[in-house]
């Protein structure tokens, strides 16, 4: 059987994002350090997370750059887990992510809402295209080749835009 390819050496960038934070646990941990956790003991207490997967996930997030690891107790030796630059660059997405959750649910059944810190109302976040300030979630926006884009992707692409206008995927899926 051939071997499955990581998610990391695909092409394409959401295969690269999921290989950082593709589990689950990595995101709840994730926006647990939003949230202002840094200890092994506060993510375990407020996950519910077994000692072993806590390990796995947060040596995954500190070896992918996500988190750094600074002791914080020198006997016996423990470490707090901080957000590196890529790691707080991820905030938008599980932003995102929640919002999408919430999107789905009647706002009395919502258990978290995004607020203004200033005002306490609740906001609703968007994706905007930084130059225009349009919001790329619809239809006027699509996916093309970039630069080191291989063949296959260039062929996959070819014609993206022209498709999106036409309301065609250009295949027969």
């Amino acid at each position: 059987m051939a071997a499955r390819p990581r998610l990391q050496d695909r092409e394409c960038p959401l295969s690269t994002a999921l290989g950082y934070v593709g589990e689950w646990w990595t995101l709840l941990i994730l926006h647990d350090c939003f949230d202002g956790y840094r200890r092994f003991d506060q993510f375990q207490e407020n996950l519910g997370i077994s000692t072993s997967m806590l390990t796995s996930r947060l040596k995954a997030l500190v070896a992918n750059g996500v988190l750094r690891k600074e002791p914080y107790q020198d006997n016996p030796v423990r470490y707090e887990y901080l957000l590196t630059d890529l790691g707080r660059s991820l905030r938008p997405v599980i932003v995102a992510l929640a919002a999408w959750g919430n999107a789905r649910l009647d706002p009395a059944e919502r258990s978290m809402v995004l607020v203004d810190a200033e005002t306490g109302q609740e906001v609703e976040p968007v994706l905007v295209d930084r130059t225009s300030g349009r919001r790329v979630d619809g239809e006027d926006f699509v996916f093309a080749a970039g630069p080191a884009a291989s063949a296959p992707f260039r062929d996959r692409y070819a014609g993206a835009g022209q498709r999106a206008r036409r309301g065609t995927r250009g295949d027969s899926r």
